[in-house]
């Protein structure tokens, strides 16, 4: 299952692509929302290669996942990936310049069921996929005005 859009944002591509990859305030941001997060890497630079071992509840239950950078092309690209005992998924960020304080972030992000329960919980959720689109474009807007609030 696959998410995306493109929102186009009133920063520098370069400063919104340094806040998302602000790793400590995401570290703490996931923290105020519950999630325990532990580095499992012991690289000192923002690059491909970091990882984390990440905790959160999802439907009641409690999950865990592996979050990795994959790739990393400062200010243009990021991708993560993760997985869990029942997905893969995939995030990837791209940031485009549209002037110099104006720029566009498209995201895409694929959920893969790696067993036949996350099939069935994908199978679920593709029934109401209009929803799932809406939340998330509502999301990531919300996120990306935050943002811009916080740089005024």
């Amino acid at each position: 299952m696959k998410f995306s859009n493109r929102v186009d944002v009133a920063l520098p591509a370069d400063t919104l692509f340094e806040q998302l990859t602000d790793i400590p305030a995401l570290e703490r941001a996931a923290m105020k929302k519950g999630v325990v997060m532990r580095r499992l890497d012991s690289l000192a630079e923002k690059g491909a290669g970091l990882s984390w071992d990440v905790g959160f509840r999802l439907r009641g239950k409690p999950r865990q996942m592996v979050i990795d950078v994959t790739r990393y092309d400062a200010p243009v690209r990021i991708d993560y990936s993760g997985i869990s005992s029942g997905f893969e998924v995939t995030l990837v960020l791209e940031f485009t310049a549209l002037a110099p304080r104006r720029s566009r972030m498209a995201t895409l992000f694929e959920i893969k069921p790696r067993t036949l329960g996350g099939r069935l919980l994908l199978q679920s959720a593709r029934l109401g996929r209009a929803n799932l689109d809406r939340r998330y474009d509502e999301r990531i807007k919300s996120f990306l005005r935050d943002l811009e609030s916080r740089a005024a």
